[in-house]
């Protein structure tokens, strides 16, 4: 079983995770005693499985956080700089680690940023980079890989037989969850693929799966905007012009705004997906591949002819 720790907020340092075994044993291991650390719980999950029990694995932000206003105590910044090898999204997601991210690759820490590895999509708010590319599945296999090629790079002890093997069991896992999700939303036609968000979260997931969001609530790629009164409004008629079922918001989101924007049109449901984070066990959200199969049923339920 891989090993995953998050670091508290507070002591003690180390908590174990729920999908962790064994105890606080020090940030050693099969890897040499090198520190993999991870800012997501998305990534975290991920690189777990790719190191499986050649390495623990130490991931900042615990489950149902809000990555985008997450900001790390005195420990987990100390973690972050004292670590070996360093795994981020890239792209801004983390807004509140970046003085931190930057200053561990100061320090000498090296550092990947996932995002890097994979085609990019802009915003449509603000054109800048999308973030949320772990959305899609196949671009997901592809940062794994990319993160393993480069742990070898930076922790020789990783380079074995067995760890090849797991990367390329996780990898081929990825690919097989891509074709379940297309299974699963193969229930909705073309002309049902439509998306409206709580803020623009799922651009990737369009882009792979062939729906089209046609707006989102916060109209920004981090859940630190807020939409005018006027944006609001246009949205409200983008939605009754489009006869739009269902609103999808975040489990680690706020959803006041998307709740009175349903409310107003009526008829409309408000359907919370996992996006940014991962969740509590037994909530459909506690891993990325459970995450993204959850995410694909309540899509498909909410969209799919009665």
């Amino acid at each position: 079983m891989h090993r995953i720790r998050f670091v508290a907020l507070a002591l003690p340092l180390l908590a174990v995770g729920p999908a962790a075994c064994g105890g606080d044993d020090g940030a050693g291991g099969a890897s040499g005693g090198a520190r993999v650390v991870v800012t997501t719980n998305v990534l975290g999950d991920v690189v777990s499985e790719l190191v499986g029990d050649q390495a623990d694995v130490e991931v900042i932000m615990p489950p149902g956080t809000a990555p985008h206003e997450f900001e790390a105590s005195p420990r987990q910044i100390a973690t972050m700089r004292d670590a070996d090898v360093l795994v981020t999204n890239g792209a801004g997601f983390e807004e509140g680690l970046t003085d931190t991210i930057e200053a561990a690759e100061h320090d000498g820490v090296a550092t990947f940023a996932a995002i890097d590895a994979v085609d990019t999509l802009q915003l449509e708010g603000d054109g800048g980079t999308d973030p949320h590319f772990f959305t899609d599945p196949a671009r997901m296999a592809t940062a794994a890989q990319a993160i393993a090629d480069f742990l070898v790079d930076e922790v020789p002890a990783l380079d074995t037989p067995a760890f090849a093997r797991q990367v390329r069991a996780t990898v081929d896992q990825l690919h097989a969850l891509d074709s379940e999700v297309e299974r699963t939303l193969s229930a909705v036609p073309a002309d049902r693929r439509t998306l409206v968000t709580n803020h623009e979260v799922f651009g990737y997931f369009a882009d792979r799966y062939g729906f089209d969001v046609v707006g989102a609530v916060i109209p920004a790629g981090t859940t630190q905007a807020e939409p005018s009164a006027e944006e609001l409004a246009q949205l409200a008629d983008t939605i009754e012009a489009r006869g739009v079922p269902a609103i999808f918001v975040e489990t680690s989101s706020p959803t006041r705004l998307a709740d009175a924007l349903a409310d107003e049109v009526g008829d409309v449901d408000v359907v919370e997906l996992f996006s940014e984070s991962l969740a509590d066990e037994g909530s459909g959200g506690e891993t990325y591949a459970a995450m993204m199969r959850t995410n694909a049923t309540r899509i498909a339920d909410a969209l799919a002819p009665a």
